[in-house]
């Protein structure tokens, strides 16, 4: 299964077959690396992940892996996952504890869907003052995207997912 395809995309096209039929078992083959999409095609039902790059052996042995009911990644998906997942598990109590009050404000305003603006206005400072800290905040958390900070809050009970 690839993840791009046009109408129905790979993750909801294996959440669908798993429905349909939970004994099939489903391999993404994808040039999507990253975390997030590893993490959703596991959540969809896949049992395996491996890059468009992987030679004929790797998938071989992936076919016989997921054969026999188990998981299987990419030797370099798995790498990302893991050090994705120990980057997060040694950060998020020291980071917390980095955030300033006012930071810990500003991030919680925005996962909960604040504009810079709505913020400004709300704390009583500036777009740019609201800019700063939102850099400040990703950068001692070590996260590129608005996303990374909302499930940091999430994470950490800054805020409950709906």
């Amino acid at each position: 299964m690839d993840i791009t395809m046009p109408e129905l995309n790979g993750l909801e096209a294996t959440e669908q077959i798993k429905k349909d039929f939970p004994r099939i078992h489903v391999i993404i083959l994808s040039v999507h690396a990253g975390e997030e999409y590893v993490v959703h095609a596991l959540k969809a039902g896949a049992s395996g992940y491996i890059v468009k790059d992987a030679d004929t052996k790797e998938l071989d042995l992936a076919l016989h892996s997921v054969a026999k009911g188990d998981t299987y990644l990419s030797p370099r998906i798995s790498k990302n996952v893991v050090h994705d997942y120990l980057r997060r598990l040694t950060m998020e109590p020291e980071s917390a504890e980095h955030l300033t009050r006012r930071q810990r404000e500003v991030l919680q305003l925005i996962a909960e869907g604040h504009t810079t603006k709505e913020i400004a206005t709300k704390l009583r400072l500036s777009e740019k003052t609201v800019q700063s800290h939102r850099m400040q905040i990703m950068r001692r958390l070590g996260v590129h995207d608005i996303a990374a900070l909302v499930r940091y809050a999430v994470r950490t009970g800054l805020i409950q997912a709906e």
